[in-house]
């Protein structure tokens, strides 16, 4: 536990100034190798912050790697000194292509584990999404096709049941998004590959990891 609290924190940039002072206690020792941090209500309370700025406070040191988040169990610091720069930052700096080729990585296991064990909520919420990213890529609103279709992908995330893979595609997605944004002019290459993602779709809803490879595949391999 925390003993003592410096003065109170600026009110801008909350989650960073959190993350500044929990990593300066962990850097220090006075959180050891192997301790776990205090509940988030706790720290909510020792910081005067809300619960957002908490979670993006310990989701930034998880990403320099000083803590790892246990599900149920809670957050547990890892290092002292941490990887350097951290994922987020490091993605911003990254080229389409580098980004494209972590894309693909990720989405052919989420896409292969989500037919495993998507929920029928779950393919409902995917089939909303892809008829959203088809009525906007029809209507060449960019922005919001290019939404859609990382809402529909980070469905299929959520659905294959891997919070570190979801983790990671959301902070991948948040990137990609901004590339795609600056690499197409317009829908054209949304509406071409449409018929690939109702064909993902359909193994997910068929429950066949194989296809959903497959088709993850040739959706990421589109993408050029």
């Amino acid at each position: 536990m925390m003993s003592t609290i410096q003065a109170p924190l600026k009110r801008q940039s909350l989650a960073e100034s959190v993350a500044a002072s929990m990593q300066e206690l962990i850097n220090t020792g006075k959180y050891a190798m192997g301790q776990q941090l205090p509940t988030e209500p706790e720290l909510m309370q020792l910081y005067g912050v809300g619960r957002s700025s908490i979670r993006e406070a310990v989701k930034t040191l998880a990403n320099k790697g000083l803590v790892r988040v246990q599900q149920g169990l809670g957050t547990f610091v890892v290092s002292q000194t941490g990887n350097g720069e951290p994922l987020a930052q490091r993605l911003q700096r990254a080229a389409f292509e580098e980004l494209n080729e972590v894309r693909l990585l990720l989405e052919v296991k989420i896409a292969e584990k989500a037919a495993m064990h998507r929920t029928t909520k779950e393919i409902e919420k995917m089939k909303g999404f892809l008829k959203k990213r088809f009525n906007y890529a029809a209507s060449q609103q960019l922005e919001a096709c290019i939404q859609a279709d990382i809402n529909f992908h980070t469905t299929i995330a959520e659905a294959s049941k891997n919070e570190i893979m979801l983790d990671l595609y959301n902070t991948v997605a948040t990137h990609l998004k901004q590339s795609f944004m600056h690499r197409y002019g317009n829908t054209d290459s949304f509406i071409e590959s449409q018929p690939l993602h109702d064909a993902l779709l359909q193994s997910i809803i068929d429950k066949d990891p194989k296809k959903a490879l497959l088709w993850a595949t040739k959706i990421t391999t589109h993408a050029k």
